[in-house]
């Protein structure tokens, strides 16, 4: 019964018309849920597959002087390029290195790069190492030998995951409804499946904190130390997803591990191990990057470009506010040719310039903080995020379907907060709300963009999910309650 209350289910939807209905068995509620919950799964593929296949179908020509061939997928644009081109350099034993410097620097050995942090090429090293040897080699038919094709459909599979992880923390939420409603949402969600036919990192971070919002539920339902330990190395892999990610480890694993019902001493051996356990996730690379590069790096060099892009004119003034501008040319914010030395002295140079112009334009850059949260929550001339994503590789038709998707699903998310709030479920809310409090922090300082918020586009599914179960309850209740007044059969009952 308080499971069907938490999902907002009315209880007496249990009664039938001969009296109460016998509760069916936990083990047998359990099994319907997650039959329903992979009949929605495998509509998330196929909603994929089909994005992917049709979409994303080529040839992508590739031009010199003459045709040099055609890959069997479409062109890359972007970051795509890079996460793409990496994995195949790491897959054939060259490491992380400026993937494509052979192509504008022949003969020259490649320098080190960390454009962005590890943990997509990761993902995508083994694929394309795979797709690279006998048996798929002899299967797959790749002229360019770039497994861009092979890289999105496996993006495919893991935003198939996503929607499955979504529906668990959905009913840890609120109960089976809205979990299967919530995994219905992030299955239907333009704004969720287009980053699964992109090569980029947004749906390998939904993912992983998806994983880490369970394992904090879990470590407040029954505290152990293996637990937290699990916790922090999933915000480590967070971090190595996206750099801003780094703050799930204070704002999630150890405000989860402080607030466990448990002595003050355990909950401060909790809390260690949280952060023990994301340290030793991401210092491996962070060692690997100190040794490699001339200033030091940690987690990424993309700092200094993501910095000095959206600390300049074209960004600070007129319709571009709050966006980034990261193109090499006069009017633009970053230098053509860059600054002599490895990534990490460019974005010391970069990072420095930046600051440097925000200590200059002080009294703007509240407005231009504003905007750029704005834009990420499409709440600051969204339109304009349509023309902008295309250069990302998402297609026009996408993002304004997002945009007609988004704006009920933030009505029923703000009303699926206001529902947890008044059932006193502020714990399970603040889980919900660190992905969004991390990607207001992370674009207030960078720029605006609404594929920064995919890390938060989880817990919208699954607070929208609990505020439509929540008004189908209350409307359902109001329903019954004006024909027990005005039925005089049901009042004589």
């Amino acid at each position: 019964m308080s499971e069907r209350r938490e999902a907002g289910i009315p209880p007496n939807s249990e009664r039938g018309p001969s009296g109460p209905a016998a509760k069916p068995p936990r083990a047998k509620m359990a099994t319907q849920f997650f039959r329903i919950l992979l009949v929605i799964v495998a509509v998330a593929f196929g909603i994929r597959v089909a994005y992917v296949a049709i979409a994303k179908s080529g040839p992508c020509r590739i031009n010199a002087l003459t045709r040099v061939a055609d890959s069997p997928s479409q062109c890359a644009v972007g970051d795509q390029i890079f996460y793409n081109a990496e994995a195949n350099a790491v897959a054939t034993g060259h490491g992380f290195v400026e993937p494509l410097w052979g192509v504008t620097h022949p003969g020259q050995a490649a320098p080190p790069a960390a454009d962005h942090p590890p943990l997509t090429v990761f993902f995508l090293t083994p694929v394309n190492w795979l797709a690279g040897h006998a048996p798929l080699s002899w299967i797959i038919h790749e002229p360019l030998h770039d497994y861009m094709r092979e890289d999105r459909y496996a993006m495919v599979l893991l935003g198939t995951l996503l929607v499955f992880l979504v529906g668990l923390l959905g009913r840890r939420v609120g109960g089976d409804t809205v979990g299967l409603v919530a995994a219905g949402i992030a299955a239907v969600n333009p704004n969720i499946w287009v980053n699964d036919g992109l090569v980029m990192s947004e749906t390998v971070t939904m993912v992983v904190v998806v994983g880490a919002l369970l394992l904090a539920f879990a470590l407040w339902d029954k505290p152990s130390r293996a637990r937290a330990l699990a916790l922090g190395a999933l915000c480590g892999l967070a971090a190595l997803s996206r750099a801003e990610l780094v703050l799930f480890a204070l704002l999630l694993g150890v405000v989860v591990a402080v607030t466990t019902g448990v002595v003050r001493r355990e909950k401060a051996v909790l809390s260690a191990c949280v952060l023990g356990a994301a340290f030793l996730v991401v210092m491996p690379w962070v060692g690997y990057n100190l040794s490699r590069f001339h200033d030091p790096t940690f987690v990424s060099t993309n700092d200094g470009i993501a910095l000095l892009g959206s600390n300049c004119d074209p960004v600070y003034w007129g319709h571009g506010i709050g966006l980034t501008s990261v193109a090499a040319g006069p009017t633009d914010c970053l230098q053509n040719p860059p600054p002599p030395g490895d990534q990490s002295q460019v974005s010391t140079i970069y990072r420095k310039r930046a600051f440097t112009y925000m200590k200059d334009h002080l009294r703007r850059l509240p407005a231009v903080v504003a905007a750029r949260i704005g834009r990420t929550w499409s709440l600051f001339r969204p339109n304009d995020m349509i023309f902008f994503n295309q250069g990302e590789g998402r297609e026009a038709w996408v993002t304004r379907l997002g945009l007609w998707f988004y704006y009920p699903e933030l009505a029923f998310a703000i009303g699926g907060a206001v529902t947890l709030w008044r059932r006193k479920h502020r714990k399970a809310l603040y889980v919900l709300c660190v992905p969004a409090i991390t990607v207001t922090i992370g674009v207030a300082v960078t720029y605006g963009q609404t594929r920064f918020r995919a890390a938060a586009e989880p817990s919208l599914a699954v607070l929208a999910a609990a505020g439509a179960v929540a008004l189908v309850s209350w409307l359902t209740r109001r329903a019954d309650t004006s024909t027990s007044r005005t039925d005089p059969a049901a009042v004589s009952v």
